[in-house]
């Protein structure tokens, strides 16, 4: 079972990864992060994306009949970023955040590995 290090590392060898990070929602801090951000700083990405995270999560516009939110995908002419929610022992408040290139990124397929990645990711 990977960590968080293995775990990026390999949200970033799919095809047209930018950029990921592991992010606690709560703190808006980025527990771990590889390739770029979109900003040029992985902190304020990560506190900013935490609060898209944290809204999606806790809104029951989302999830009416209480289940939880899987992911959320925001799309830009130039890119995809993808949220994936990580379910812990303790309290799921993390999220991975994948950036990936529009031209040269396939939403569908990182959508999966992500999930397979969330499910497989050790948070001690």
């Amino acid at each position: 079972m990977p960590g968080i290090d293995e775990c990026l590392l390999a949200a970033m060898a799919l095809p047209g990864a930018l950029g990921a990070s592991l992010v606690d929602w709560t703190s808006g801090l980025a527990l771990g992060t590889e390739g770029r951000s979109p900003n040029g700083d992985h902190e304020v990405t990560a506190a900013e994306t935490a609060e898209l995270a944290r809204m999606a999560a806790e809104q029951r516009a989302f999830s009416p009949q209480g289940l939880p939110v899987e992911d959320v995908i925001i799309t830009t002419p130039s890119g995809y970023h993808l949220l994936r929610f990580v379910e812990t022992a303790f309290d799921s408040s993390v999220f991975l955040h994948l950036w990936l290139d529009r031209e040269k990124g396939n939403l569908a397929l990182a959508r999966l590995r992500l999930r397979g990645l969330a499910e497989q990711l050790v948070l001690a």
